[in-house]
């Protein structure tokens, strides 16, 4: 797990830690053991981009949950700070016909940067002081799946977080890895065969498409994807 300067890795159990937040108390990541967890952090609250972050999380929250994920915010301000930001969000903020939003996700106190430092969110070169924009993906077993790291003035692309969340439930159920720019209904890869006779079997299976013996592909339909994922 990573602490000090190790800082936590994909594969790696997701750090454990305890902390107050905008919705009560919570023990991670023992409180979410059944769900994918998206944990992410942003630099300051009252900041414009974070503002469009939270607005556009939020309002996607639902369509998170119904893939079986969960979304933390963090960042290093205090929770009074964070609840009177959200306040605002809700009361006044408009954007992109966004309105009267309300993040019903939690917000992490971290004014201590116990937990963004336990999970590698200040980066010093970028700012010793504020959290990037990091984002976390950890299974319903606790490990870390995915990390992406964005700088302070570059805002998130969240339909991408969204893909993610559902590639990496597709490649679990199907036992198959995802192409570049796939999206559900896209054509899956199907892993590298074991032995020659494996491959030359596979070169002759009508269902598999195979391009040579290392690159083969099969069509794995969109509503396939999602009934497994959307209900499970």
């Amino acid at each position: 797990m990573g602490t000090g300067n190790q800082y936590a890795r994909i594969g790696d159990a997701a750090p454990a830690f305890k902390a107050v937040t905008t919705q009560g108390d919570i023990n991670f990541p023992a409180d979410y053991k059944d769900s994918w967890v998206i944990l992410f952090s942003h630099p300051a609250d009252f900041t414009p981009v974070c503002t469009s972050e939270f607005m556009t999380f939020a309002t996607m929250e639902e369509k998170f949950n119904k893939a079986n994920c969960k979304l933390v915010g963090l960042s290093i301000d205090g929770l009074y700070s964070h609840i009177a930001w959200l306040r605002t969000i809700k009361e006044k903020i408009e954007y992109k016909g966004m309105k009267n939003v309300e993040v019903n996700f939690p917000l992490i106190e971290d004014i201590t940067m116990e937990v963004a430092k336990k999970y590698g969110m200040i980066q010093p070169n970028e700012d010793s002081t504020k959290a990037v924009r990091a984002v976390f993906f950890i299974d319903p077993k606790g490990i870390i799946r995915t990390i992406i790291y964005y700088p302070l003035s570059l805002g998130r692309n969240f339909d991408e977080l969204y893909r993610v969340i559902i590639a990496l439930q597709a490649a679990d159920e199907f036992g198959v890895a995802t192409p570049a720019d796939w999206y559900p209904g896209d054509d899956v890869i199907i892993g590298p065969a074991g032995s020659c006779g494996s491959a030359k079997d596979r070169m002759e299976d009508g269902d598999i498409d195979c391009k040579d013996w290392f690159f083969c592909t099969k069509k794995l339909d969109k509503d396939t994807v999602m009934d497994r994922v959307l209900k499970k």
